[in-house]
């Protein structure tokens, strides 16, 4: 049986009358169906981040700037950087995500390829994205239990090939990339650096990082996108373009 018929039987029993909008309420904690999340999520304007991650809601709390905001500009700065070099990659900024019935994440970051170079993600009529994409980043503080262990899993089922967690109060980085179906563990080199998997050239100083030098961490992603691996990746995503 597929996940997809799965899901709509799973949403068949979960459905119950709709409330008026009204009475709806949005909190950490319910356990929701993702269609059922999504419309209390729309009732709320006023809630800017909530997540459905294993049938359970996790609203954060206001993002700090040193543990959060600042790191997260730094992360997207970087993407920004390698999504320009490359044709066929596109990133996102907390992007509502819709993976499966009961996971509904709003990742910090991503990076993804376009479905016409393969790409596993797409974005949907009413501009949401559906699918998993290639690599996730967050920036964990208060999150971090969560983000290592059911976001993990969520992401790894769903086949998000690279997760990236950021553990701000440890100082720790996690790059996993999924192999067989397991996430495993990405090592720095000897320099500290590193290395995607799954998009050639995509180079992390992490010495760079913490120390929060913006222009070390652009100075080592450019000699990834300098290097032949990522100019023969760029040749290939050209080819799966014409």
């Amino acid at each position: 049986m597929s996940i997809q018929t799965l899901d709509r039987k799973k949403e068949a029993i979960w459905m119950r009358p709709a409330a008026p909008v009204e009475s709806l309420s949005l909190n950490s904690g319910d356990r929701l169906s993702r269609t059922e999340f999504e419309r209390r999520y729309h009732a709320h304007p006023e809630i800017k981040k909530a997540e459905l991650i294993e049938g359970v809601v996790y609203v954060p709390s206001p993002i700090r700037y040193e543990n959060h905001a600042n790191p997260h500009f730094a992360i997207m700065g970087w993407l920004a950087v390698y999504s320009a070099a490359t044709p066929g990659v596109k990133g996102g900024d907390n992007a509502t995500l819709r993976l499966d019935f009961e996971n509904e994440p709003q990742p910090d970051a991503l990076l993804r390829l376009e479905p016409a170079v393969g790409g596993q993600s797409s974005v949907t009529e009413d501009d949401y994205l559906e699918g998993a994409p290639e690599l996730i980043v967050e920036i964990a503080a208060s999150s971090v239990s969560y983000d290592m262990h059911d976001k993990r899993r969520a992401y790894a089922r769903n086949g998000v090939q690279e997760y990236l967690v950021i553990q701000m109060y440890e100082q720790k980085m996690a790059w996993f990339v999924l192999r067989e179906g397991v996430y495993e563990l990405l090592e720095p080199d000897e320099e500290g650096i590193l290395r995607s998997d799954v998009f050639p050239g995509l180079r992390l100083n992490v010495n760079a990082f913490w120390a929060g030098d913006l222009a070390a961490m652009l100075a080592t992603l450019q000699q990834g996108v300098d290097s032949s691996a990522h100019a023969a990746f760029v040749e290939q995503l050209k080819a799966k373009m014409t």
